[in-house]
């Protein structure tokens, strides 16, 4: 073996030794301080505080930004293993540092040297968290639809306009908004930017909106009336980006929304089995039925189906390929598994699944949103026709 081979080799495998450190960091916080609070908070849909604080001190909020900027620099596919094992177990936490990360990434790949080195280092410390703030009332899959506007008056942008569903929008203190700094180009994302925002003067929140499920996890609605923003804080430096820059952003969100689809999906198979086993009619654990064992069987393929479609998106992204059609069919396929199995674990819970004294309940509630988020499996089998026509010519 040459020097620079062995040399590789030893990289490879201290990469694997701090992965396993780092999964197995999480699954000891999960068991010890996701899971017994999980259905409390949820029931409650109160904002797990000290989660947050402990996901600091996990270095979460930092997860995928470069260590040069006090991130811990995973890879994509290690940072989908750590999400896939917390949504095993409760899956609305994971919000919170997702669209985070959106915005550190928008940051990183496309903001300038000032913007990186004021932002980064307060993103990965979660000093600085929030998201990004894209839907609003009448746009959401159609973001060229966008009516918030910021108009340019010297060094300063004046914001105005409103945000809805927007992750983190009530507890975040920094998002990034997307709006029209020009509504007269066409096509219209010609004239779409994107600004760092942290709260103050002219940005508030409207409302914390109620939801069928990812409960504790806010959701709020952002209005923005004469909001200034220092000419600084667009991002990239330049005007007409932004819709580029966050669709780009998205690769990661959606592969994000695949992580906790297959983790769902996996968790939801291994709730069911457990109860299969234990719970008992005609004098014999229900497992043993054929019935419940075909469901199981199906179960168990989806998510397992679903974690290597996740590893093949995360992978192409860590070897910066494009992964537009890999993340959707990712974020299609286990979101849509996650949808199927937590139904299907409810029918082998029987009447037990409709009581909050079991967990599965909300999964139930929670597993439908994976698919409307980051972008709705409509528009992700779209997306995947369209590249299957391009890859082929």
């Amino acid at each position: 073996m040459t020097k620079q081979a062995a040399k590789i080799m030893t990289t490879v495998q201290d990469n694997i030794e701090v992965e396993r450190q780092i999964l197995e960091s999480i699954d000891k916080w999960v068991e010890k301080e996701v899971r017994p609070i999980a259905r409390e908070y949820d029931q409650a849909d109160e904002y797990p505080e000290q989660l947050v604080e402990q996901m600091k001190e996990l270095g979460l909020f930092g997860a995928t930004i470069s260590q040069e900027y006090g991130g811990l620099g995973l890879s994509a596919t290690t940072y989908a293993r750590v999400v896939m094992r917390i949504a095993q177990v409760w899956m609305a936490p994971t919000g919170i540092f997702n669209s985070h990360l959106i915005m550190a990434n928008c940051v990183e790949r496309h903001g300038t040297d000032s913007q990186k080195e004021r932002f980064l280092p307060r993103f990965a410390t979660g000093e600085l968290r929030g998201g990004i703030g894209l839907t609003e009332p009448d746009a959401g899959t159609d973001l060229q639809g966008i009516r918030t506007t910021a108009i340019r008056q010297e060094k300063n942008y004046v914001i105005n306009g409103t945000k809805t569903w927007i992750t983190n929008g009530v507890q975040g203190t920094c998002l990034a908004i997307l709006t029209k700094t020009d509504s007269t180009v066409s096509p219209a994302h010609k004239g779409m930017s994107l600004f760092l925002s942290e709260k103050g003067d002219g940005f508030t929140v409207g409302k914390k909106l109620k939801k069928l499920g990812y409960r504790a996890i806010d959701s709020g609605e952002l209005i923005f009336q004469d909001f200034e923003v220092s000419s600084d804080n667009l991002i990239g430096g330049e005007e007409g980006r932004g819709f580029h820059q966050i669709v780009g952003g998205l690769e990661l969100g959606r592969i994000n929304i695949a992580a906790r689809g297959a983790g769902m999906a996996d968790g939801a198979t291994k709730m069911a089995l457990a109860y299969a086993k234990d719970r008992k009619t005609f004098q014999k654990p229900i497992v043993e039925h054929q019935a419940i064992q075909l469901k199981l069987a199906e179960m168990s393929t989806r998510a397992e189906a679903a974690r290597l479609l996740v590893e093949q998106a995360a992978k192409k992204f860590d070897l910066n390929e494009r992964c537009d059609l890999e993340a959707g069919q990712a974020k299609y396929f286990a979101s849509e598994s996650a949808v199927q199995n937590s139904l299907d674990a409810m029918r082998v819970f029987g009447g037990y699944s409709y009581s909050p004294d079991y967990e599965i309940e909300r999964f139930y509630r929670d597993a439908p949103l994976l698919c409307i988020g980051e972008g709705t499996n409509e528009i992700q089998r779209m997306i995947i026709a369209k590249q299957m026509v391009a890859r082929s010519d």
